[in-house]
């Protein structure tokens, strides 16, 4: 990887980027028959990826580093998981998305898998443990 690519890759920009693009595509695909309320649905799943993206790795940072124990494996990836789930469901009912379902399972299965390695991650390079 040449240098200025693997600067791009780590850039909070292309992230948000990404998650808009990515997400937003499969609200889209999700809604596709729907017409004009596939591409709103696809436009409020963009903009509530990037903004996930760009908030959840600084909240689990901050939730890992003032717990303890077992706790602070759960708790992060639970709490962040049940914050998200909600937001999605709340903003795509506001907007009328026609398959709410369909819509947030991929963005939040995404983000709470997220949620639970990277938790892990930050604990276990905080305890030391081995393989982190």
């Amino acid at each position: 990887m040449t240098p200025s690519f693997a600067k791009l890759a780590r850039a909070t920009p292309t992230h948000v980027a990404f998650a808009f693009l990515a997400m937003g595509g499969w609200a889209l695909f999700a809604n596709r028959g729907h017409g004009q309320a596939a591409w709103t649905a696809a436009l409020g799943q963009g903009a509530m990826s990037g903004v996930i993206t760009l908030l959840l790795k600084r909240a689990l940072e901050a939730m890992a580093a003032r717990l303890s124990g077992v706790i602070a494996y759960l708790a992060p990836p639970a709490l962040s998981a049940s914050l998200i789930l909600v937001l999605l469901y709340a903003a795509h009912r506001a907007i009328g998305t026609p398959q709410i379902a369909a819509t947030i399972a991929v963005p939040w299965s995404v983000s709470t898998l997220y949620a639970i390695l990277y938790t892990a991650t930050l604990v276990r390079a905080r305890n030391g443990t081995p393989g982190s």
